[in-house]
């Protein structure tokens, strides 16, 4: 199921014949399973999969890796979204995987997406990372008389933030005896730095040792009662852990559709799962805008491409993958209205490099990208089998 020629021929006839000829984002629903049934093989013993929603950012997506692993946990990062999850799925356990602000949880509470919901929101587990923000959601737990739920945000050398060292853990549980309306779940911690650590350093392999055993040091600051939620990866990391690693459960996301961002090691049996495909509008001879003359020269210096084409749309996150040798261009600048991209030389009008053909993109990133386009294609069998609601911004 690699990435040839004929698969995108393919997937340019099921959009003709679904009639979609603008762009559009693709989810490739048969590759997506693939993933799921590699991460599965991969996926540690005895350990809870928490599925992070940005990442995946529409109801029926989330729903169908939910049913594949048996998952009620969901990591969630943006008010608005998480109170869709509550309403969508009943059983779901949210664990914020960043901190939000106290006036924020307020107006959420009582004012705003979370007001209304009722038990519901006895579902959510609020990210504390620091002391200072201990107190203030104590001091509105009291406001509010009701029971919050929190996980610490653990510091394991991604160094973005969280509690810093166990001995801080230490104190922050301690001083949850003044916070009686608190009720601690246990803790979170996010490694995404250790497949960049260079050899020269230590490597990655240095790198996860060592946010094991910080992270192992910071769960045995809490009580027994306090470590219901152990959390640790991400979709780099998670499939590097087994059992040992003194978790109980793994973040992934982004890794079920593979953008181009998470083509490292860990994931090397996963497939691309989601593509940008776009009309191409016009295929052109190049010449530089005000200065035809001094354009031969340009491209003799190689400075300059001699073909080119426009695309319907442009400036997303994502990279060319088809036609062959497509690639972005400064050229012209860059476009949301129509993108100007490099072609070979010896690219022609009519081998699928023309107007009313497509080109397709890979994204950079799952999470955004799959929101700008409002609905998700979802190609299976040889067809656009459905179309998929994506989660709006707020």
């Amino acid at each position: 199921m690699s990435l040839t020629d004929t698969y995108f021929a393919e997937l340019s006839g099921a959009l003709r014949a679904a009639g979609i000829f603008q762009p559009c984002l693709v989810l490739d629903l048969d590759r997506l399973d693939h993933n799921i049934a590699a991460i599965k093989a991969k996926f540690a013993t005895g350990l809870d999969l928490r599925l992070v929603d940005k990442s995946l950012p529409c109801l029926p997506l989330i729903q169908h890796i939910r049913a594949a692993f048996a998952t009620d946990r969901l990591m969630t990062f943006h008010l608005p979204i998480s109170a869709e999850m509550l309403k969508a799925f009943p059983d779901v356990d949210l664990l914020l995987g960043k901190p939000m602000t106290v006036a924020g949880a307020r107006h959420s509470l009582t004012k705003g997406v979370l007001n209304g919901l009722g038990d519901a929101t006895s579902r959510i587990v609020w990210l504390i990372d620091t002391e200072e923000r201990l107190a203030a959601y104590g001091a509105l737990a009291a406001e509010l008389d009701r029971e919050l739920r929190i996980c610490f945000e653990v510091d394991v050398g991604l160094h973005r933030g969280g509690v810093s060292n166990p001995d801080a853990l230490a104190r922050a549980v301690a001083a949850l005896a003044n916070y009686p309306r608190l009720k601690c779940e246990g803790v979170m911690a996010y490694e995404a730095h250790i497949g960049h650590i260079p050899k020269l350093l230590g490597g990655p392999a240095k790198a996860r040792a060592k946010a094991v055993s910080l992270f192992r040091q910071y769960v045995a600051c809490l009580a027994a009662d306090q470590r219901k939620i152990l959390n640790l990866g991400g979709s780099s990391t998670a499939l590097l852990y087994d059992s040992w690693v003194g978790a109980n459960e793994l973040s992934i996301g982004s890794a079920f559709m593979l953008p181009t961002d998470f083509d490292v090691p860990s994931l090397s049996q996963l497939q691309p799962a989601a593509f940008i495909a776009t009309p191409i509008l016009k295929v052109v001879d190049v010449r530089l805008p005000g200065l035809d003359e001094r354009s031969w020269l340009l491209q003799k210096l190689g400075l300059l491409p001699r073909r080119g084409c426009f695309l319907y749309g442009g400036k997303w996150m994502a990279k060319p993958v088809y036609p062959a040798g497509m690639k972005t261009d400064k050229t012209f600048g860059f476009s949301t209205n129509q993108q100007f991209m490099a072609l070979p030389d010896d690219a022609s009008i009519g081998a699928n490099v023309g107007p009313d053909d497509y080109a397709f993109l890979r994204p950079t990133q799952s999470e955004f990208v799959l929101q700008q386009f409002g609905s998700i294609q979802v190609y299976s069998g040889g067809k656009i089998a459905a179309q998929w609601a994506a989660l709006p911004f707020s």
